[in-house]
């Protein structure tokens, strides 16, 4: 079956797929999402009413949310790189730590973002502050899980490391990961950086950076 990916390459949730996919080399299409009238966007809607990126067509089948979609291809494309452990136990640790990378790092990294986004009368500071005091308390919450740990979980890479390379990345340009204060999960974050999957998939999204709206940092 042919894979096409609904997806836009500056998109973090978008990443999290291209990950996997470019980790086991599994042939797909790009579909870059655009203006809500454009025809991508016309196509995402036919098959997910919700309108949220990354959508992935297989064949006729449609398959929503990163998580769900990496699961997906562990299952009907499996590669050298397996995300999920065959020890059930051991991917209920996965699975865990992909939902903490995505509720308690990504989602209030996009919740500062958002706010950005916003007219000046429309932003909330509170938000904002309790989003940054939830990222220092899960940044301290890392650094103490990641002694004598390379990967999240598992002792390899898996679903919990796709999860967290595109979150650390854009965490850090809203709420800086101080190395002095967070060595391991700064360290953690440079070698997922440096895994030449997401590696591609930052390259691809470097164009797009203007789009930032508190500005791009230019140490990535």
């Amino acid at each position: 079956m042919a894979l096409t990916l609904y997806a836009h390459p500056f998109s973090s949730y978008c990443q999290k797929v291209l990950i996997a996919l470019f980790e086991n080399e599994i042939p797909f299409s790009f579909c870059t999402l655009g203006a809500p009238d454009s025809p991508a966007n016309i196509e995402l809607a036919r098959h997910w009413p919700l309108k949220r990126m990354p959508l992935l067509l297989d064949g006729e089948l449609a398959v929503m949310e990163a998580t769900i979609i990496i699961e997906h291809l562990d299952l009907k494309y499996p590669g050298r790189q397996r995300w999920l452990p065959q020890d059930p136990e051991v991917a209920l640790e996965v699975r865990f730590l992909d939902r903490f990378f995505d509720n308690y790092i990504h989602a209030p990294m996009q919740a500062i973002v958002g706010n950005a986004l916003r007219a000046p009368e429309q932003r909330n500071a509170k938000n904002v502050a309790d989003a940054q005091a939830l990222l220092k308390v899960s940044y301290r919450w890392l650094e103490e899980r990641m002694a004598n740990r390379e990967w999240a979980a598992a002792n390899s890479f898996t679903l919990a490391d796709c999860a967290a390379a595109p979150a650390l990345f854009y965490a850090d340009w809203v709420q800086r990961i101080d190395a002095g204060i967070f060595p391991r999960v700064a360290a953690y974050r440079q070698r997922l950086n440096a895994r030449p999957s997401f590696a591609r998939a930052i390259e691809a999204a470097r164009p797009f950076r203007p789009l930032f709206p508190l500005g791009a940092p230019d140490r990535d």
